[in-house]
């Protein structure tokens, strides 16, 4: 009887702390040699339920697929980090992109980037036509949308299974089981942050410290849905524009087929802007663009969509980037929409006077997505928070400033948490504010004395990259 006691708890001891053993589940990526970024990278792949919140043993299960960046002195390492995408359909390609700064900010950590359900090279809602060998790779070709959303509705049982709340119990699965000595971070970005705070709320894992980056509004708080998105790209946008430039601007709106219309992709002016406030560098010329459109130039107006152009394709450069759409579609329309009665002429009212829209309104209307009902998680925050930081940019066009502050008035009874305001910031920091995101990222997880406000310091032309 005591060898099996003993038997048992050498077994339990080894449950409980994290072993090697574990890290050797990561092998060297197939893809490590195809980009200089990768090189060094480690993969696994976890097998997670399909309903993870149910007690019964699974019928089906998902392949998750994990990306690790072990820490470049292994003398010194500190412990992990977990960084989680937005999207919510992008997969943790979406930050690879950003690693010099991730690397910066979290000195001495691993990197662990995992593919959320539904993105990259994790388990697909259309496995067919979302899958790496099919005509549009991981994208959707045109002629794959019908055989994807009939997929869909064949099997909606599956379909609603790739909600943010099962996203959240995969994420806690996978901190667990890879979890290694050292200290553990958690990073969310955009709706990122949604899922974070979901997962410590259904299956809470012990961290040492949790930093969101373009924290989303509360979620019940509706003024700033998805469905409003242009009321908030537009006061942001109007931010940039002094009396004159506005009404100089308006006149432009006004002008009957000018013939600087042909330089505007989709013939749409104020979408166009709307999309260039996400990228300080570009946005930040807009009132010169304006100026030199009333006078019939359209050269700035060309470069700066050349700029933005370079800058996408910059963020999507590995086969694993683009974003799962039919994610995108079903998620937003099931949790991040208050109007689910959305119509297309309710979009078109409600831009009448914006001189900055977003498309976004506009794709929830009649989403072709089987959609699923929220659940008694939705709307509510968390009881407990590790220690934690949020970083908000006050020209956040995706996730506004404002509504950053009412979730920050919301979580702050949870724990300790700490607002940093980054003065003209835009969204996803780590990228468009490097800078301030490192400095400010990397004192926080040092237990060092974090400033309330930080602003990013542009290089001079010729020393910028």
């Amino acid at each position: 009887m005591l060898r099996y006691c003993a038997l048992a708890m050498a077994a339990l001891a080894i449950w409980l702390l994290p072993t090697d053993a574990m890290a050797q589940e990561f092998t060297p990526c197939s893809d490590a040699d195809a980009f200089p970024a990768l090189a060094g990278s480690l993969c696994a792949t976890a097998e997670v339920p399909l309903q993870p919140g149910v007690s019964a043993s699974p019928d089906e299960t998902l392949s998750l697929f994990v990306r690790k960046f072990p820490a470049a002195n292994a003398r010194k390492r500190r412990g992990q980090v977990w960084l989680v995408a937005g999207g919510p359909g992008e997969s943790g390609a979406s930050l690879y992109p950003v690693l010099p700064t991730l690397r910066q900010a979290f000195a001495g950590y691993d990197l662990i980037f995992p593919d959320h359900r539904g993105t990259g090279y994790s388990s697909k809602l259309c496995p067919d036509q979302e899958a790496p060998g099919s005509a549009g790779g991981i994208a959707l070709a045109g002629e794959e949308w019908g055989p994807c959303i009939g997929a869909l509705h064949g099997n909606v049982a599956r379909t609603h299974s790739f909600t943010i709340t099962n996203a959240a119990y995969d994420l806690a699965a996978l901190i667990r089981r890879y979890r290694s000595r050292g200290k553990v971070q958690l990073y969310g970005v955009s709706y990122g942050t949604q899922l974070v705070l979901r997962m410590m709320q259904v299956a809470p894992v012990r961290l040492d410290g949790m930093i969101l980056d373009g924290l989303v509004p509360p979620e019940t708080a509706s003024e700033w849905d998805l469905s409003r998105r242009t009321a908030v790209v537009d006061a942001v946008g109007r931010q940039l524009l002094n009396a004159d430039q506005t009404q100089q601007y308006r006149e432009l709106l006004a002008q009957q087929q000018p013939g600087w219309l042909a330089s505007v992709p989709g013939g749409d002016l104020r979408r166009l802007m709307g999309s260039m406030l996400t990228f300080p560098e570009v946005r930040d010329r807009i009132p010169q663009m304006i100026e030199a459109l009333a006078n019939n130039d359209s050269a700035p107006l060309i470069s700066a969509i050349s700029d933005v152009r370079a800058l996408s394709a910059q963020l999507s450069v590995y086969p694993q980037s683009p974003p799962s759409l039919p994610l995108v579609m079903l998620i937003s329309g099931s949790e991040n929409n208050a109007r689910p009665d959305l119509t297309a002429d309710i979009v078109a009212a409600e831009s009448g006077d914006s001189l900055f829209t977003s498309s976004l309104p506009g794709l929830l209307v009649g989403s072709p997505t089987p959609l699923y009902q929220r659940d008694a998680f939705y709307g509510t925050v968390p009881q407990r928070l590790p220690r934690t930081l949020v970083v908000h940019g006050t020209l956040d066009p995706n996730t506004p400033y404002e509504g950053a502050l009412a979730h920050i008035r919301l979580l702050a009874p949870a724990g300790d948490v700490h607002f940093v305001t980054v003065d003209r910031g835009a969204h996803f920091l780590a990228l468009v504010a490097p800078t301030c995101f490192a400095g400010t990222v990397s004192a926080f997880v040092s237990r060092a004395a974090v400033a309330a406000n930080c602003a990013e310091i542009a290089l001079p032309d010729e020393q910028a990259p």
